[in-house]
């Protein structure tokens, strides 16, 4: 046996065979960290933005959602891969797994080029007509998701060699490098932002410019360490991409794609029905989201090893311990995103008013995150139903589930409320608290009761 096998095998018996429990922890935690760290990242943008102005802040939250749609496809790509390479490992075919790492590394980067140069051309139609944020906050838009282009490109490098390493068991090197170019990103900013010598004042293109130099560190170093720790996996460009494998990720990936791009789409129209209440309700969406983010962090790091684990358990034949994994993460992800929702709740003024001392931006923030808040734990179990899918293969249920939490609930129920019943702006909190609610019973229930213990390798 190689020395890399003998690595991977290291990493395979604990998933397979180890406390599920202790496992999820312990894959979970680096990734949990990260997550902190980039939460800081979003906040740290957030803050130095609100002391150049108080539009310059709504500006990124009105870009994501495009960038969202032009990533479904890449998003897509590593979720078959993900399901891929996991169940290989678990089964001990090493071989099949490095073939099938340089199939999905050929295809992300050309996906990746084409993604950028298509977003730089559609970008400013998308804005004007579709999102069409307050006139105050336009051209900042147009500046920042310029620059962004070349962050879209770079994310299909990193979300491939991340998504190699999570597959095998190794959720600490991207966790890292992950943290390390967040750092940098947020050392940048206020000297890109504002201006701090020897770098001009650029605002919101300094933003994007720290986020493309903090991604394109991430991926050189991702890179470096991939190829140092498992060379024989030989991640590469290759020509042999063959019909089965495209045939796997039509049917793995393609729920996820439509899922990706209905729910960017679904953003995209939520933002504008936001926009439509004024700047005051952009900004305080702005701001309840980066304070619900804090207690977002569990959900991804402890919903990733449950694809990673389900996967892998898959691989091995292991399947009442699928069932058992997924049950563990329910109640795990359940718990602990309860406990930072409370803690969230307790000082939401605090965190709100680090951001703005408008008291209409307040108040308006602070209706948003009285209603949103205790529905996390709930989004929780969505997101876990969402990473059974991955790590199993079997994605067309929540894709179904996240479809209606959006479209139906969140931005049809959100226009009735806002604009049939009166409620305004309050009538969006309403509507994204319920679809919530919804969302994760109906995921519960699936993940439960659903057919999903089956592999998709052959």
């Amino acid at each position: 046996m190689s020395s890399q096998a003998v690595v991977i095998d290291g990493y395979r018996d604990v998933i397979v065979g180890g406390p599920i429990i202790r496992t999820l922890l312990r894959l979970g935690l680096p990734l949990m960290a990260v997550q902190l760290v980039n939460i800081s990242y979003n906040i740290a943008d957030a803050f130095w933005l609100s002391r150049y102005g108080d539009a310059a802040m709504v500006v990124p939250r009105q870009v994501w959602p495009l960038l969202m749609f032009f990533n479904a496809f890449l998003m897509a790509l590593s979720t078959a891969n993900m399901a891929l390479l996991s169940q290989y490992v678990g089964a001990r075919r090493y071989g099949d797994a490095g073939d099938v790492a340089s199939k999905f590394f050929t295809a992300a980067v050309l996906l990746g080029i084409t993604s950028g140069i298509t977003y730089m051309s559609v970008r400013y139609y998308v804005f004007k007509y579709v999102v069409m944020p307050p006139p105050e906050v336009f051209r900042g838009v147009m500046d920042y998701s310029g620059i962004i282009t070349f962050d879209l490109m770079l994310s299909a490098l990193a979300i491939t060699y991340s998504t190699i390493l999570q597959s095998i068991g190794d959720t600490k090197t991207p966790a890292v490098v992950g943290g390390v170019s967040a750092i940098a990103n947020m050392v940048l900013d206020p000297f890109l932002i504002l201006g701090i010598p020897p770098f001009p004042r650029m605002g919101v293109v300094g933003a994007a410019a720290a986020t493309v130099f903090s991604r394109f560190a991430n991926v050189v170093m991702m890179v470096w360490l991939v190829r140092r720790r498992f060379p024989e996996l030989r991640v590469g460009f290759t020509l042999g991409i063959s019909g089965e494998w495209v045939l796997k990720n039509l049917t793995i990936g393609g729920p996820m794609s439509v899922f990706m791009m209905s729910n960017s789409l679904a953003f995209m129209f939520q933002n504008a029905l936001v926009n439509s209440f004024g700047v005051v309700a952009a900004a305080a969406f702005a701001i309840g989201f980066i304070v619900m983010e804090i207690a977002d962090a569990a959900i991804w790091g402890l919903s990733m090893p449950t694809a990673i684990m389900v996967g892998q358990n898959l691989g091995a034949g292991n399947l009442s311990r699928c069932r058992l994994v997924a049950y563990k993460a329910l109640l795990s992800l359940g718990v602990l995103t309860a406990i930072g929702s409370a803690a969230v709740y307790l000082i939401r003024v605090p965190l709100i008013n680090v951001f703005t001392s408008d008291t209409l931006v307040v108040y308006e923030a602070v209706r948003f995150l009285d209603l949103f808040v205790f529905s996390i734990p709930f989004f929780a179990l969505f997101f876990v139903g969402m990473s059974v899918g991955r790590g199993s293969g079997h994605t067309l249920v929540p894709m179904v589930l996240g479809v209606v939490r959006l479209w139906l609930l969140r931005v049809g129920l959100g226009y009735v409320l806002a604009y049939y019943v009166g409620l305004g702006s309050y009538g969006i909190w309403v509507a994204m608290s319920l679809s919530n609610f919804v969302s994760g019973v109906a995921a519960l229930m699936w993940v439960m009761y659903g057919g999903w213990v089956r592999p998709v390798i052959k």
